[in-house]
């Protein structure tokens, strides 16, 4: 187990330092107003709301599908959040930006922030409160809801890099989530049919 765990960090230590070799020797680095600098800034700040919600859920349910996928959901999603982080400071760009979320995809103004919802998909600070409120099927629930909404809006994001993007090892991460994050919805909206509920 502990080799392999090992195995996975070095890998990911590799792709993400493949990220200033991506190309040729002498590639510039991405500007700080570039889609692939939007991209990484935006996306880390919304799988770190997905991470928080698995975490979350994890405490609130003893249903062994449920802890399954926010555990895969929480693991997967802090990996390419601690990727995407890596790659601006290898491009020596600031993790932060004074422009709205999204501006990178010519979408600035899609979200206003309210109550803590920065970008389209991802819940507010209420959805989250109130998640951390509940227990079991009800739960689980709001869980799978409010995951399905983060991961349309999560794809939409990545579609955009794949789109805009021009780093291409980050060009293909995006396309990844975009395939993972289907399938993820696809399971969730099963789960919820299970429990009588729709997405």
């Amino acid at each position: 187990m502990a080799v392999a765990v090992a195995g996975v960090l070095v890998a990911a230590g590799a792709v993400t330092y493949s990220v200033a070799e991506d190309g040729s020797a002498d590639t510039a680095a991405p500007a700080a107003d570039s889609a692939d600098a939007g991209f990484a800034r935006d996306m880390a700040v919304h799988h770190q709301q997905a991470v928080e919600m698995s975490y979350i859920v994890r405490d609130r349910t003893t249903d062994e599908d449920v802890r399954r996928l926010a555990y895969d959901i929480a693991q997967t999603q802090a990996n390419q959040r601690g990727m995407l982080l890596g790659w601006l400071d290898l491009w020596g760009l600031p993790k932060v930006s004074s422009k709205a979320p999204m501006s990178w995809m010519g979408m600035g103004d899609m979200a206003d922030g309210e109550d803590g919802a920065l970008m389209p998909g991802m819940a507010t600070n209420t959805e989250l409160k109130k998640l951390g409120t509940l227990n079991g099927k009800a739960a689980e629930v709001l869980f799978l809801q409010l995951m399905t909404a983060h991961h349309k809006g999560g794809i939409h994001m990545a579609e955009g890099c794949v789109d805009k993007c021009t780093v291409g090892v980050e060009k293909r991460l995006a396309q990844g989530m975009v395939e993972a994050q289907q399938s993820e919805i696809d399971l969730m909206t099963d789960m919820l049919k299970a429990r009588g509920a729709k997405p």
